[in-house]
């Protein structure tokens, strides 16, 4: 099954990008006005987010989020017959940052979020990195299709590790510098073992694993955020988010990431994933204080 299905988007993947956004707004029609998928969930998140604009204003942003939403699929699609030529042109971004740490031997995390689009920016990077650009990723239950998020996802050398069993999965790689990509916006599974901060008005667990991760090894961490320039054409920014994490107390440098993250999705409200339920735990006394 999975070579047919590979085989069929491969051959899909052939066809030029502006035929390939044709399927794209096809799709947006069809899940904005006719499925309207999670439609609830986006527009309850852009409601709580931003509770000083008007209806209209939220309908407007849900739109361009849906619209690129779609993009984000067909993108990846285009990914995977892609040349590097294409990947260049359409990925690109300032990695002197990244450079210099290679330069000086050192390992690094870069925390981003469910960006648009994230799945090319992290192809994009890969190809461009000098170290090892190791992605941490969680297994999706569909065998195929996570295995073709797999080989898409690593066709320009990054190395994919899953969440479920990291720690083990990186020690080939401890003595050497490496990028560490963790979407450090995932809601956590259990929000007792969560740091809380008040994100966009509300109570709001973000995971743990990155901060402590980085505290333990005094691992610089970089932020990074993309910004869609005109369709199908993403620039890619890396910030130093902290040099010396080991020398900050628990929950600092989370909160630098929880702010990065609120202003990113501030300036551009669109290109944030809101389908997801961000705000699905609420915050109770057990789970700790909420970090200010």
């Amino acid at each position: 099954m999975y070579y047919i299905v590979y085989g069929l988007l491969y051959i899909i993947s052939l066809l030029p990008l502006g035929a390939l956004y044709l399927v794209s707004d096809f799709g947006y029609l069809i899940l904005y006005y006719v499925v309207g998928y999670r439609k609830k969930v986006v527009f309850a998140n852009l409601r709580q987010a931003f509770p000083e604009k008007s209806q209209e204003e939220i309908k407007t942003i849900a739109k361009r989020f849906y619209k690129n939403f779609t993009d984000n699929f067909i993108e990846f699609i285009k990914l995977i017959s892609a040349s590097p030529k294409f990947i260049a042109q359409h990925f690109y971004g300032d990695c002197s940052l990244l450079d210099s740490l290679y330069e000086q031997g050192k390992r690094a995390q870069i925390q981003l979020a469910h960006n648009f689009n994230w799945e090319g920016a992290c192809v994009g990077v890969a190809a461009r990195a000098k170290q090892a650009f190791i992605v941490v990723y969680m297994p999706i239950g569909n065998k195929v299709v996570d295995k073709i998020f797999l080989k898409v996802r690593s066709r320009t050398g990054a190395v994919l590790l899953p969440a479920t069993d990291m720690r083990n999965a990186i020690i080939p790689y401890r003595n050497q510098p490496y990028l560490l990509i963790l979407v450090a916006d995932q809601n956590p599974g259990n929000p007792e073992k969560a740091l809380w901060y008040n994100f966009f008005g509300k109570p709001t667990p973000f995971l743990k694993a990155p901060e402590s991760g980085a505290r333990r090894g005094n691992t610089p961490v970089l932020f990074s955020k993309f910004i869609k320039e005109r369709r199908g054409y993403y620039r890619i920014i890396f910030d130093m988010g902290e040099e010396n994490p080991g020398a900050l107390k628990e929950g600092e440098l989370t909160k630098k990431y929880v702010q990065y993250l609120h202003d990113f999705v501030s300036e551009h409200p669109e290109m944030w994933l809101w389908s997801h339920r961000r705000w699905k735990w609420d915050w109770k006394d057990q789970y700790g204080p909420i970090i200010s």
